[in-house]
């Protein structure tokens, strides 16, 4: 009878997780026809940095040097916004099939987790976007060289694929993304005894080596955006070390 009522039990939560499975790809489904409806809008809008750094009037273009690169393009413009605003349900199903299963302490410390994270996602997108983004362009399009005077009469100019710009922009918010997740990553550590306060604070100058290396990885090759991220890091790591002296006292 035990065993009966144990494999029903294991059935139901089979169930219920195709079930929030089935909700979770629909939803994604939504988002993603939407996304692609939207598309060139979508677009237009992450042009936007680039279309500010134009100098001396040049007619900048984006272009595309194959039938299918606009069509995948948007395809795969829409898949990443189905993504990044999927991320929140996505959370909340895995939030809510596991928090059954958990002690109150346990789902307090989860849920703590899962609101936290695509919180700190969307804001290194944000950063990502609006601060580096901008800097980053300016810097690439510094090498562009117009002299008409000369013997050869060429230039050299800034011109990008619409696949090429896509990447490049992507690659860039969901690095800030994941960057910023450092702190979820400390707490994590420091509230299941993996490092203490005082690892951290004794290591303190092997983690800023990490961090000055993560965004290095993470940024484009110009060193206002290493710097800003880096010290955004440092300034994290600073907080989480006064958030882990609670947790301590917490236990």
């Amino acid at each position: 009878m035990n065993k009966k009522n144990s494999l029903m039990t294991a059935q139901q939560h089979f169930s219920e997780l195709r079930t929030r499975l089935i909700i979770s790809l629909i939803f994604f489904i939504i988002i993603f026809v939407v996304s692609y409806f939207f598309s060139q809008q979508i677009y237009n809008f992450l042009l936007q940095p680039f279309s500010e750094i134009s100098q001396n009037h040049i007619n900048r273009k984006i272009i595309y040097t194959s039938p299918t690169e606009a069509f995948m393009t948007y395809i795969k413009l829409s898949f990443f916004c189905a993504i990044f605003f999927s991320l929140p349900f996505f959370i909340t199903q895995i939030y809510l099939f596991l928090s059954p299963a958990l002690y109150k302490n346990e789902r307090k410390n989860i849920f703590f987790l899962f609101l936290t994270t695509p919180f700190l996602f969307f804001c290194g997108a944000i950063f990502a976007f609006y601060l580096i983004l901008p800097q980053a362009l300016k810097f690439f399009a510094s090498f562009e060289y117009q002299d008409f005077s000369g013997p050869l009469n060429l230039s050299i100019q800034l011109e990008t694929k619409i696949s090429e710009y896509l990447n490049f922009v992507a690659n860039l918010i969901i690095g800030f993304g994941i960057a910023f997740q450092l702190p979820n990553f400390l707490i994590f550590l420091i509230r299941y005894d993996f490092v203490s306060i005082n690892d951290l604070r004794k290591k303190r100058k092997y983690w800023i080596v990490i961090i000055f290396i993560l965004s290095a990885i993470l940024t484009p090759p110009d060193v206002l955006s290493q710097l800003s991220l880096a010290i955004l890091l440092i300034l994290f790591f600073e907080i989480v070390i006064l958030i882990g002296k609670n947790l301590n006292n917490k236990k």
